[in-house]
Parts: structure tokens; C-alpha cells; sequence
């Protein structure tokens, strides 16, 4: 188990703390489509504004190569603001953009907008350090980047991991340790790269590995070979996809309902084929309802298009756990130390 340093037992009470939250999120003609990672933050920041802290949150909201105002934070704020029962007015915080959400309340502008933000810049770190006293992370899904959000400003200031960030370590580690098993892992989506060493790891963790997606049919030899290198005996099945490649085919997905029925445990990241808004028809939605509905089974699924579908179909209280994380996720169950966690235990 990871040992983080406790926000509960910090001494907070009315400092200026700096927060980095989750904030990248699905934003569609001004209209968030999907709101769980700024759900998971309300916990700490009431925790903090009931210790009389002030607090100024950070973030980033896509991938910007300069200051404009196409990903911007407004639409954030303004949910901010509405969550709150307030009205998001625009200040400047030394020298940073930002919206006043309350009197206890700011959100900073994207700091994806500064390229000294990817860039790690120890300057920049240390002008975002010298807003505040106390410095929290509570953004899981950002944490596997080394920016200067995340690993620069904890050299400057006290620093202590978030409620959700320590749940979310909490959770994953003890699937990882000691899972009620069976466990069966399900891997989606079309990240080749992000997803390659999580099948690789759960081949020698996992009683079932079970493959879908675009990568299946663009690594289905790959991970035969890996699996028979290993010698497990776990059972693999990679699914074979539908003739317009857009998703698995129906024997494939009453194989994997199959396979997660006689499991205690499944872990989930990445759908299973193309989601179109609007179809709920597809492989994905199918097995999403199957999972949800055996209560036999402790469910953790993650990755932002997995938990953007299961939100939009009225899913997402029906699993176990529901991870923020989408790259940070794979890289914590595929055992990688994630920059993030290291920032805070220095």
C-alpha cells in the first residue's frame, strides 16, 4: 500500500491552499457531457472551505498550444459557480486569469495555456507555489504527468494528497494486492501504446484477461506470444471484431459476459468498440448492464470514455468503484510508480 500524506490530519485550518483538481473534461458546445471528475472534487474542497481554508484551484482542460479561449475553464467555472450557488466573476490572481466562484473560492484559468506547465518549469512551479501555504493533489487522472503542476509545486510547499486521490490509491492497490478472485481484467479501447504493458502485467496477475476493442485485432498475436512466454495459466480471450471493425462481434461478448459471471472481481478500462452518442445498441452498453447488474461481482471501472458511457446510460452508481483515472489507472495497475504519488511522499 502506498503511504500518502493525510489532508485529515494536516494543520490547514484558515490557510491558502492550492488544489489541483481533475479538470480535463468532456466539453461539447459549451455543455459538459460528463462531470465525474469534477464531482470527485467537491468532497475535498468542502473539507477544506469547513477548516476555513482558502482555496484556489488549478487545472488543465485539454491540449492547447497557446493562450486562447477554446479550452478555456469558463464552462468549469460557471459549474463551479452553479454547484456552489454562486456566480463565477472574472479576477486576476498574481498574475494568473482566473474566476472568484465564492469569497473562499477561486478557479485559476488552464494551465495547460503556459507551456512552462508540460514543460516542468521550476520557475513556474514556484510562482504558482507562492499563491498559497498549503499545496494539495487531489487530480488522480493527471497524476502519471510529469508537469509542474504535479511534481514542481510539492518542492516548495507542505503537500498532502486530496480525499479522491486517496481513495483512488486506496481502491486500485487493494484490487491489486489482495483481490477476491476470481479477477478478471477487461481491456479496451484503441490505445495500443497505453494499454499494451496493462495486458502484459495482468497476464501474470489476473485468472482472465479478456481483450476488446480496436487493439484486439491490432495486437491479438502479440499478446498470444506474451501470454505463452509467461507460462500462466490464466484464461485469455481476445475478441474478434465485427466486419466494419466498429466493435466485437455478439459470440465475443457473450464469451466475456460468460467469462465476468464466474468472476468476483473485474476490473474495466476501455470500451469494448466505437460508442456513438445515441447507441445504445452497442457491445460496450451491453456488457456494461451485465456487469452492473451481478451483485456478485465488486466492479472498478475506469477510462474517460468507459465512464462517460456508463454516466450517460445511468450506470455509474451501479459499479463498486469508478476510477477518475484513464492513462494514470493503467499505468498504476500496470505497477508503474506515477510521478504524482512520488511528488507527495518527498
Amino acid at each position: 500500500m502506498i503511504n500518502l500524506p493525510s489532508l485529515k490530519e494536516a494543520n490547514i485550518e484558515g490557510k491558502t491552499v492550492l488544489l489541483r483538481a481533475d479538470l480535463d473534461i468532456p466539453i461539447d458546445n459549451s455543455k459538459i457531457s460528463d462531470s465525474s471528475r469534477l464531482e470527485a472534487s467537491i468532497p475535498t474542497i468542502e473539507f477544506l472551505l469547513n477548516k476555513k481554508c482558502k482555496v484556489l484551484i488549478c487545472g488543465h482542460l485539454g491540449r492547447p498550444t497557446g493562450k486562447d479561449d477554446k479550452p478555456s475553464l469558463l464552462t468549469v467555472s460557471e459549474w463551479f459557480a452553479e454547484k456552489f450557488n454562486s456566480q463565477a466573476k472574472q479576477i486576476s490572481v498574481g498574475g494568473f486569469d482566473a474566476w472568484e466562484i465564492s469569497s473562499n473560492l477561486t478557479l485559476l484559468e488552464n494551465l495547460r495555456f503556459y507551456p512552462e506547465e508540460e514543460n516542468n518549469d521550476p520557475e513556474f512551479a514556484k510562482k504558482l507555489a507562492s499563491l498559497s501555504e498549503i499545496y494539495v493533489n487531489d487530480a488522480f487522472a493527471s497524476s502519471h504527468r510529469d508537469h509542474a503542476s504535479i511534481v514542481g509545486i510539492p518542492k516548495f510547499l507542505p503537500h498532502f494528497a486530496g480525499l479522491h486521490l486517496q481513495k483512488e490509491v486506496e481502491t486500485l492497490s487493494k484490487a491489486m494486492e489482495n483481490p477476491r478472485r476470481p479477477l478478471a481484467a477487461v481491456i479496451g479501447g484503441a490505445k495500443i501504446e497505453t494499454k499494451l504493458p496493462l495486458v502484459s502485467k495482468m497476464h501474470e496477475f489476473a485468472d482472465s484477461v479478456l481483450v476488446g476493442g480496436e487493439i484486439a485485432e491490432y495486437i491479438r498475436e502479440l499478446i498470444k506470444v506474451d501470454h505463452e512466454k509467461i507460462g500462466r495459466k490464466s484464461h485469455l480471450l481476445v475478441a474478434h471484431l465485427t466486419p466494419d471493425q466498429k466493435d466485437i462481434t455478439e459470440e465475443s461478448l457473450e464469451k466475456f459476459i460468460e467469462t465476468i459471471n464466474k468472476s468476483a472481481t473485474v476490473v474495466w478500462n476501455g470500451p469494448l468498440g466505437v460508442i456513438l452518442p445515441g447507441n445504445y445498441e452497442n457491445s460496450s452498453t451491453k456488457f456494461a448492464r451485465s456487469l452492473a447488474e451481478n451483485p456478485n461481482i465488486y466492479s472498478i471501472v475506469g477510462g474517460g470514455d468507459t465512464v462517460e458511457l456508463i454516466n450517460r446510460i445511468g450506470l455509474k452508481d451501479k459499479f463498486s468503484f469508478v476510477s477518475t483515472g484513464g492513462g494514470a489507472m493503467l499505468e498504476f495497475l500496470s505497477g508503474q510508480i506515477l510521478p504524482g504519488l512520488s511528488a507527495l511522499q518527498k
